[in-house]
């Protein structure tokens, strides 16, 4: 199944505004949300093909959006691709234990998020 319709969760501002236009200028439909309860919500709702997570964020983090999102029968088909400022080694397996398939640290480099996203279809 293509990507077409993709999610980003970030609590950022500018870094939900940058990577929407490096989507869209890509031709994907991008949506939003601003913290982990938000992104359960739309992940339920929108359906995306895609999720990209941070995982510092207030309230819900990164880490349990993904959990739950993963794990949930209605949405544990959408792939989760982690991209967060944490780059420890234990952070990277701690995100694929709650269901990412993919993990990229910030600043997010435009070709390697383009190349992975391609991987997911």
């Amino acid at each position: 199944m293509a990507v077409k319709k993709i999610l980003v969760v970030d609590d950022s501002p500018t870094e939900r505004f940058f990577l929407q236009e490096l989507l869209t200028g890509k031709g994907y439909s991008v949506i939003t949300a601003e913290n982990g309860e938000e992104a359960v919500t739309r992940a339920n709702r929108d359906m995306p093909d895609l999720i990209l997570m941070d995982i510092v964020m207030p309230g819900l983090n990164g880490f349990q959006a993904t959990r739950q999102i993963t794990r949930a029968v209605e949405t544990a088909h959408i792939p989760v691709l982690i991209c967060t400022t944490k780059d420890q080694e234990t952070d990277k397996i701690w995100g694929v234990r709650q269901g990412a398939k993919g993990y990229l640290t910030k600043p997010i480099d435009a070709e390697a998020l383009l190349k992975k996203i391609a991987e997911f279809g």
